[in-house]
């Protein structure tokens, strides 16, 4: 049995489902990654879809489609991706379990990848084989 690497909240399903309907017929949802980068080591990627990689993994909710990248599964395990509005700034935000560190900046993470032993001894159900 498998379960959904990240959650969505109705914020971001809600942003991710604007994003496509202003984006053109072709757009069919997200993609979510991390790549190397920003003075904490990682950051998060996301990207508008067009063509979905039959690789990544899907998360729906409410009719919003958000990829993820394989490279990505283990460090976003458990992750739950908002959308939020302050006054300086409006973005999606990751609430993630990997996280050990961010910079001041907010621009970058540190991620470690997701302890697979740790879940099944919790009882998760473990991810499906990619």
């Amino acid at each position: 049995m498998a379960f959904a690497i990240m959650t969505l909240t109705d914020a971001a399903a809600d942003r991710v489902k604007a994003i496509v309907a202003n984006a053109g017929a072709d757009a069919k949802g997200i993609r979510v990654g991390v790549k190397k980068g920003g003075c904490a080591g990682m950051e998060y990627a996301i990207d508008l879809v067009t063509d979905p990689n039959p690789k990544d993994d899907l998360v729906e909710k409410s009719g919003a489609s958000v990829w993820v990248a394989p490279e990505a599964v283990l460090y976003l395990l458990g992750t739950e991706m908002d959308f939020e509005v302050t006054t300086l700034r409006s973005g999606f935000t990751f609430r993630n379990p990997n996280q050990t560190s961010a910079c001041g900046c907010g621009e970058s993470v540190e991620l470690k990848p997701a302890d697979l032993a740790a879940l099944a001894a919790a009882g998760r159900p473990t991810v499906r084989a990619g």
